[in-house]
């Protein structure tokens, strides 16, 4: 079978690269994260359109990936953004991971890191970093471990936790940082390349 441009395909689902035009479907992904969890630190689920303007801002720099079933439904959705916004920061990025609640289990969220893992890589990026919620009891209802134990799965390393920082259902929570190395810190370092240029590798 042909593979369709801008997608990688296999056993698992298949990658491409998001458009502002997906908005609605992967905010239907993302709401149930923000109303039922704290997964997301975020209270209120966002519009439509300010969802779109997220997309269109990420894809202008960083890779936003959509995953997809057969049949072209969207399964889940990563990205990348910048660690901080200072110059500095350029070679670290910070990632993001929303999959359907009933596409969990099937790969969705290894195959999206993968293929995240790899355009950034191939950009210039050095340092993949996750800013994780934490629940301070094992049996909160809104926050489990689940994401940790994901990220370490992944080759991640735990490298801060910050206490009490988050409020959401009334509740405090922490949050952890974790990190990824997957670049040579070279002694000057190189500019990274366009997101165009490396979108190609999905093809």
């Amino acid at each position: 079978m042909q593979q369709e441009p801008g997608t990688a395909t296999g056993e698992g689902p298949r990658i491409r690269m998001a458009t502002p035009d997906d908005a609605e479907r992967l905010l239907q992904i993302y709401a149930p994260y923000v109303r039922d969890t704290a997964i997301t630190f975020e209270w209120d689920v966002p519009s439509v359109e300010d969802f779109r303007q997220r997309i269109a801002h990420t894809l202008e720099r960083y890779p936003y990936l959509v995953a997809e079933s057969a049949d072209g439904r969207a399964l889940g959705y990563a990205y990348a953004g910048p660690l901080k916004e200072r110059k500095a920061y350029d070679w670290a990025c910070e990632l993001s991971i929303y999959v359907a609640q009933d596409a969990h289990g099937r790969g969705v969220g290894g195959a999206l890191y993968a293929t995240l893992e790899r355009l950034l890589a191939a950009m210039g990026v050095t340092n993949l970093n996750a800013c994780i919620g934490y629940p301070a009891a094992p049996d909160d209802p809104y926050l489990t471990r689940a994401s940790v134990e994901f990220h370490t799965h992944l080759g991640f390393e735990w490298v801060g936790r910050f206490h009490g920082c988050g409020y959401k259902f009334g509740r405090w929570y922490d949050m952890v940082w974790m990190e990824k190395i997957v670049g040579d810190h070279p002694a000057s370092a190189r500019p990274l390349r366009p997101v165009s240029q490396v979108a190609a590798l999905l093809g």
